[in-house]
């Protein structure tokens, strides 16, 4: 293994511990959601459509329904995690979340997809399930009421990690669809299924934009960036 793949690893971490430290900054529930939502859509617009016309990806029914699944897990994903963030701790619901979301995809790939993998590969999803228990404090934090509301939260938004992520794999691996193209029509989706509500709550919107525009851009950027996403 050269350097480069370590370095392309912590850069991607570090990108996305940078935007969930704003989304937690932020707050805002799911209008803040439909709003970096929205603005990433316009941001990333070219990229999608210069990878659609550049692949011709076949998109028939299939592929619609499991572009649209995403939107839907994904857009649960991130209402649950500002809930988290708004009711926990992020030092306990970032890592519970990030740690238990590919422990679970690893049983539910075994279980349900049939993936058989070697013993490293298990040893360090064992490895993840011990650090997230050490890093969320051990069986005495779970005695306290808000580190133990951090941990549920982070546990269950785990949860929508795994879905989302075996999901995606079959949209990326069978369906032969473009990680950029699905990451794309997610986020797409998520907009517009969250469009009644921000429009039935401009003031909350223009009140939000106004207190955290810096934090929201940089959210809207970072979330759907290659290297950070999944």
């Amino acid at each position: 293994m050269t350097g480069f793949a370590p370095a392309l690893i912590l850069t991607a971490a570090f990108i996305h511990a940078s935007w969930n430290f704003l989304a937690k900054r932020v707050g805002g529930g799911a209008v803040f959601v439909w709003l970096f939502a929205a603005l990433s859509a316009a941001i990333y617009l070219p990229i999608a459509l210069g990878v659609y016309f550049w692949q011709r990806p076949s998109i028939g029914r299939i592929e619609v329904l499991f572009l649209l699944g995403s939107a839907v897990l994904h857009l649960f994903y991130f209402l649950l995690l500002q809930r988290g963030y708004a009711h926990g701790d992020l030092s306990v619901v970032y890592p519970v979340a990030r740690g238990s979301g590919p422990m679970l995809a690893t049983v539910a790939a075994v279980a349900i997809l049939g993936e058989r993998p070697t013993l490293p590969a298990l040893t360090g999803a064992a490895l993840i399930v011990a650090g997230v228990f050490l890093i969320s404090g051990g069986l005495h934090a779970l005695k306290k009421g808000r580190a133990g509301r951090s941990v549920a939260y982070g546990s269950a938004t785990g949860v929508l990690i795994a879905c989302y992520t075996l999901w995606d794999k079959v949209s990326v691996s069978t369906l032969l669809l473009s990680p950029i193209i699905v990451d794309y029509c997610s986020n797409l989706g998520r907009m517009v299924l969250l469009t009644p509500y921000g429009l039935k709550r401009r003031d909350e919107v223009i009140a939000l934009w106004s207190r955290s525009r810096r934090d929201i851009l940089w959210v809207a950027l970072l979330t759907p960036f290659p290297i950070s996403s999944y």
